[in-house]
């Protein structure tokens, strides 16, 4: 009989939740089928070789209190809030095969009266009389000898936030990164009013069992509640640390220009992972030092709002004169480097 595992996380901080994934998906048993059902609150998930400047309007986010959360797998930039229901699922090899998760997510929906089938893109599809549309999206990550399978299934999910959060700001970026796709989606409570998440999960495991003909009881895990995982305190600090959920981006350049009352400024750098390794700065302002000392300084400095404030701040140190000057200037880079 094959083993099983499930896992349900009572947090809903996503940087905790992909920490959990990704500890039991390095340590879990290759003869082991897992389950793993989370939630995450107001959250921007992006894939891990996305570029997170590009995908999501971090401002907007910044301003709203929406964390940005890189997983390990693949795939496109998604927005969670408790209205999706999050599940993985894990197996070593050669058992994984991602047809066999999908049809348990499937076989799921069915025990709940709805009828969806597979997408050539990893998707869930129900058909409506507006065509069909999109209420599961899903990533995978293989390594030699075991792989994962998650996704998300829209219950309730304010879909408005979605473009809110995933459309980049204008004049920002030219990337290297990938762009995602957007998919016309639905909710479920459009087709279940009242569908809860507890609902979703309910289905997902008596799928779940029913496939592999088991059951076993879940392990219940919370920040208070940590899962029994060696090194878990380490991989949930590198999930949370800005090096990874930002500094991981790929190379892009960054291009920008504004008038004030004392001159033009374009600027132009190159960043790789998540540092400016090179910058220029072209201005008809009729003292240009204190701009080609910035240029200068900003070599090496972390693209993050706080380490330019910073630099600014010895700017206005160096050159006193020129304070009214350089306020505006750093008020500028500080929004448009968000």
């Amino acid at each position: 009989m094959t083993a099983l595992r499930l896992l349900v996380s009572d947090s809903h901080d996503p940087l905790f939740n992909l920490a959990v994934e990704e500890c039991i998906f390095r340590q879990m048993d290759p003869n082991q089928r897992v389950l793993f059902l989370w939630r995450n609150a107001n959250t921007v998930v992006i894939g891990r070789a996305q570029n997170p400047w590009k995908e999501c309007n971090t401002r907007r986010m910044e301003e709203d209190g929406v964390t940005l959360a890189r997983r390990s797998s693949g795939g496109g930039a998604v927005f969670h809030d408790l209205g999706n229901s999050c599940f993985t699922f894990m197996a070593g090899k050669p058992g994984y095969d991602k047809s066999i998760s999908t049809a348990i997510v499937i076989d799921a929906l069915k025990l709940l009266g709805v009828s969806a089938f597979a997408s050539g893109r990893n998707d869930l599809l129900v058909a409506s009389q507006d065509g069909d549309r999109k209420v599961s999206g899903s990533a995978y990550r293989e390594t030699h000898d075991r792989g994962f399978h998650h996704g998300t299934l829209l219950l309730d999910a304010d879909l408005s936030r979605l473009a809110n959060y995933l459309n980049p700001d204008p004049k920002k970026l030219a990337a290297k990164g990938i762009s995602s796709v957007r998919s016309r989606v639905a909710n479920l409570c459009e087709l279940l009013p009242g569908i809860e998440h507890q609902q979703v999960s309910h289905a997902l495991i008596e799928a779940f069992f029913a496939h592999y003909g088991a059951r076993v009881s879940p392990e219940h895990i919370s920040p208070t509640q940590l899962p029994d995982l060696p090194g878990f305190a380490d991989t949930f600090a590198r999930q949370r640390s800005w090096e990874w959920n930002f500094g991981h981006a790929p190379a892009f350049t960054h291009q920008l220009d504004e008038r004030f009352d004392w001159g033009g400024v374009e600027l132009h750098f190159d960043v790789e992972k998540g540092v400016i390794g090179r910058a220029q700065i072209f201005s008809d302002s009729l003292d240009p030092a204190p701009l080609d000392a910035l240029a200068q300084r900003l070599v090496g400095v972390t693209y993050r709002s706080d380490a330019i404030a910073a630099l600014l701040g010895q700017l206005k140190t160096d050159f006193p004169s020129r304070q009214a000057e350089l306020d505006a200037l750093a008020g500028w880079l500080q929004a448009a480097l968000r």
